[in-house]
C-alpha cells in the first residue's frame, strides 16, 4: 500500500550510525584542517552571539521577547556551522558514540576536543577584536549589553554555571543530532532553531559562545572604560572550566552515550 505521507528523514537509529561515522571522521582530520575549521565554528557562534545581543538590547521587548527572539537568531551560529561547516566542541562531544563503540581511541578522542576547543576560541576571540575595532558595540547601548552579560557569567557559582553547561549541551547536540536527520538545508535549519532558542531563552552556558561574550566585554572595560574592572581572566576561566566541564557531561554522556545505549551497544556487552 502505498505511503500518502512519507517520512523522509533517517530514522534514529540511522543517525547514530551517522553519528558515529562523522565521529571517525572528525577524529582522525589531519591538524590544519581541523585546527582552521574550529577556528570557523568559534566565529560562527560568536556572530550568532552579536546577533543575539542585539534583540537583548531592545529595551521595548519584554524579557521572554527578547529571551526567545534572541535565541532564534542565536541559532545562525550552529546553522552556519552545520550547513558550511565547522567544527564545534560543543557538537563533537558527540564523538563519544564512536569511542564507546571502540571506533577511536582515548588520545583521538581527548585530541579532538583540545584541538577543537582551543580553535574555536581562536576563532570566538577573534571575531570579538574584529568586532570591538569595528565600533559596532557603541550602538544604542549595545556594549552595555555586553558587559552586563558578561560580569553576570563571571560572577556565576562553580555549580549553578556547571549544571547550565550540562542542560545547554544536552539542548545542542540534540539539534546536532535531529540535523542528521534532515536530507535539506531547511530540514537541518528548522530542528536547530527550537532546541537553540530554547538553550538561549532559559539562560542556560555555552563555552564557545563565552569565549566571544567575555573577551569582548574584557576589551569594552578595558579600552572605553564601560563599566567596572570586574570582568578579568580569573574571571574568564572560573567561567569556561565549569561550563566545558557541564558541556561535556551534558553531550557526551546525557546524549552520545545514552544513545550508544540504546542503539550501538550490542548484546552482551
Amino acid at each position: 500500500m502505498p505511503q500518502i505521507f512519507e517520512f523522509d528523514a533517517y530514522s534514529p537509529k540511522e543517525i547514530s550510525a551517522r553519528v558515529e561515522t562523522l565521529g571517525v571522521a572528525k577524529a582522525r582530520l589531519p591538524l590544519l584542517p581541523m585546527l582552521m575549521l574550529s577556528i570557523l565554528a568559534g566565529a560562527y557562534i560568536g556572530l550568532g552571539a552579536l546577533y543575539f545581543v542585539l534583540v537583548r538590547s531592545d529595551p521595548s521587548l519584554g524579557f521572554a521577547a527578547r529571551q526567545v527572539l534572541g535565541g532564534v537568531v542565536f541559532s545562525l551560529g550552529l546553522i552556519t556551522v552545520v550547513v558550511a561547516g565547522a567544527e564545534l566542541f560543543t557538537g563533537n562531544n558527540l564523538l563519544a558514540m564512536a569511542w564507546a563503540d571502540g571506533k577511536i581511541s582515548t588520545q583521538e578522542l581527548l585530541r579532538n576536543w583540545a584541538i577543537v576547543c582551543c580553535g574555536n576560541f581562536v576563532g570566538a576571540a577573534g571575531l570579538a577584536l574584529l568586532v570591538f575595532l569595528s565600533r559596532h558595540p557603541e550602538t544604542n547601548g549595545i556594549a552595555q549589553e555586553y558587559i552586563r552579560i558578561a560580569a553576570a557569567k563571571v560572577a556565576m557559582p562553580f555549580w549553578t554555571a556547571f549544571f547550565k553547561g550540562v542542560l545547554c549541551n544536552v539542548l545542542v547536540c540534540m539539534a546536532v543530532w535531529m540535523a542528521l536527520a534532515g536530507r535539506s538545508v531547511i530540514d537541518k535549519a528548522v530542528v536547530i532553531v527550537f532546541p537553540i532558542s530554547a538553550f538561549v531563552a532559559a539562560g542556560f552556558e555555552h563555552s564557545v559562545a563565552n569565549m566571544y561574550f567575555i573577551p569582548l566585554a574584557m576589551l569594552l572595560q578595558t579600552f572605553d572604560h564601560i563599566g567596572t574592572a570586574t570582568i578579568t581572566w580569573l574571571g574568564f576561566f572560573s567561567n569556561i572550566v565549569p561550563v566545558i566541564l557541564g558541556n561535556i557531561i551534558g553531550g557526551s554522556v546525557l546524549v552520545g552515550l545514552v544513545y550508544h545505549v540504546i542503539y550501538r551497544r550490542k548484546p552482551g556487552d
